[in-house]
This record gives C-alpha cells, sequence and structure tokens, in this order.
C-alpha cells in the first residue's frame, strides 16, 4: 500500500480518457474481435473498386451458376462461384457491402440526429409537448417494426431511397426515449442549475451543457443501431421492398436466389454468411462499448 503513496504516485497526471476507454474495450477480447471485422469490411468496401476482380453488373453468359473455386467445376476466376446470369458472386458481395453500410450510416444519422432533438426538447420543456411527442413513441413501438416499414415503403413505393426512409422511421423512438431519459436525469444536477444561474439561455443548456453529458449511451445505441439498419435493409431486400435487381444489396441477393438454394447453394449461402457476421460484428462492438462507456461495468 506505502508505493501507492508516494509523491511521485499522487502527483501523477490521470490518464487521457480516450487511452482509458480504449484500455477498457481491448479488455473485452469479443468486441475486439467485431471491431477488427468492422474496420476489415469498412476497408474492403471503400477499396471495392480495386479490389473486386469483376464489375458487379457485369455477366459472364459462358460461366452462368458456376460453383466456387474448390468445387469440381470451379475456376479461380471466380473465388465464389457465379450467380443465374453469370455475375461474380465475389464482387457483388465487395459492393454489396459498401451499400449495406451505407445504409446504415445514413438511418442512424438521420434517426440519432431527429431522436437527440425530440429527445431533448421533450425531456427539457416537459409538459404536454412531452406528452404528445411521447404517446407517438409509444404508438409507433406498439406496431411490429418490420411491419411499419413495410407499410411506409408501400405507401412511398419500393426503392433503397425509401427503405432507408422507413428504416430511420421505425428505428425513431428508441433515439427520442434514451435521449429523454438522459436529460430528464441530468437537468436537476448541480452543474445545469450553475449554468442557468451564470444566465445560460435554454439552447445552451439543452445542447452545450446537457447534451455532451447524454452522448455515451446514444453512442451505443447507434452502433447498434448499425446492425438493426442493414439487418432491416436486408429484410426490406428480400421481400423485395428495398434495392430493386440488379442492384448488389445482400437482402436483394438472397431473395433473387431462392429459387438456386437446392441446386447452387452458393448464392444463397455466401450473402446470408455477410448479412450475419456484420450484423454480430456490430452488436459485439455495440455491447464492448457499452461496458467500456458505463463507469458501474468498468472494474
Amino acid at each position: 500500500m506505502s508505493e501507492y503513496l508516494q509523491p511521485e504516485n499522487l502527483l501523477s497526471a490521470p490518464p487521457h480518457p480516450l487511452r482509458e476507454f480504449w484500455q477498457y474495450f481491448c479488455e473485452n477480447k469479443t468486441a475486439l474481435t467485431g471491431f477488427s471485422f468492422i474496420l476489415f469490411i469498412t476497408l474492403t468496401a471503400l477499396a471495392a473498386g480495386y479490389i473486386a476482380p469483376h464489375g458487379p453488373y457485369e455477366q459472364y453468359r459462358d460461366a452462368i451458376l458456376t460453383p466456387p473455386a474448390w468445387m469440381e467445376g470451379g475456376i479461380w476466376k471466380f473465388p465464389l462461384g457465379t450467380d443465374d446470369v453469370g455475375r461474380d458472386m465475389l464482387s457483388r458481395l465487395i459492393y454489396g457491402a459498401r451499400l449495406s453500410l451505407l445504409v446504415g450510416v445514413i438511418v442512424v444519422t438521420l434517426s440519432l440526429a431527429a431522436g437527440i432533438l425530440l429527445g431533448i426538447l421533450s425531456g427539457y420543456i416537459g409538459g404536454y409537448f412531452e406528452t404528445m411527442i411521447m404517446r407517438l413513441m409509444d404508438i409507433m413501438l406498439a406496431l411490429p417494426s418490420l411491419l411499419l416499414a413495410m407499410a411506409i415503403v408501400t405507401i412511398l413505393g419500393p426503392s433503397l431511397e425509401n427503405a432507408i426512409l422507413a428504416i430511420a422511421v421505425v428505428v425513431l423512438p428508441h433515439y427520442v426515449r434514451l435521449a429523454r431519459a438522459s436529460v430528464i436525469s441530468e437537468k436537476s444536477k448541480d452543474y445545469v442549475t450553475a449554468s442557468r444561474v451564470c444566465g445560460a439561455g435554454a439552447l445552451r443548456l439543452m445542447f452545450v451543457v446537457i447534451l455532451p453529458n447524454c452522448m455515451a449511451p446514444l453512442i451505443v445505441q447507434a452502433t447498434l443501431g448499425f446492425s438493426t439498419a442493414i439487418l432491416d435493409a436486408a429484410a426490406l431486400g428480400f421481400l423485395g421492398m428495398g434495392a430493386q435487381p440488379p442492384v448488389p444489396e445482400w437482402g436483394a441477393m438472397l431473395a433473387n436466389a431462392l429459387q438456386f438454394v437446392q441446386r447452387a447453394w452458393w448464392v444463397v449461402t455466401f450473402p446470408g454468411l455477410a448479412i450475419f457476421f456484420t450484423v454480430l460484428a456490430f452488436n459485439l462492438a455495440g455491447d464492448g462499448l457499452r461496458d467500456a462507456l458505463d463507469p458501474k461495468l468498468k472494474r
């Protein structure tokens, strides 16, 4: 115990918050594995034009439903085989990663921004405005998310853009409720009262004083929201309400390949595995992020 009471230890500076966060995050090996896969799939998507062996729409009519290279009849020109019109599966999966990550970024950005705005306003203002916003969110949560997204896409018309908007609307209540709860717990604390006494206005209190202290749970929810957005976009694409053929979107690739599941397993298996591992990676990274940001979970 005496070694911790030495003057040099008492006067040493505390570790930088980012360094401390990274240290806690790295202790969770499963979260680190998920983060590594996210980094890999992101770099792959960004470099799709350089590493994809073929174009996503390029057809080889003499190589229709060619099996993967390690199977009998496969060739290394198409490492993961081809689909029913002779398009390279590996190239379409790589370009599909770019599209899926783009869907996740747009959905999380839209829903997070709108959720923070509505959540902070309802939590800070209160009264009838809070009641109206939260009852609307309760109604949206009472409806099955996929059915609500399908209804919105049906009204707007099937397309990838409308699917993104529908998913952003569906996941919005989670951000609103989380932001409102964080604001309610923070606005009665001493530092908010001190800022109000010093003359800070309502906008400054909401977005400069309170909001930074509410971001930790919202960041975690946004990370998990990536997996939800990718999964919902794949589901809408599978049902024909999202990306339309021949766009290389993983869900649409699954839908187009169902009729070949018995005689060409690779056209169904590889898009399904891409969805599975990407969603799993975001979930693992989100859990590790929650543990690293929550002081109560730190050792």
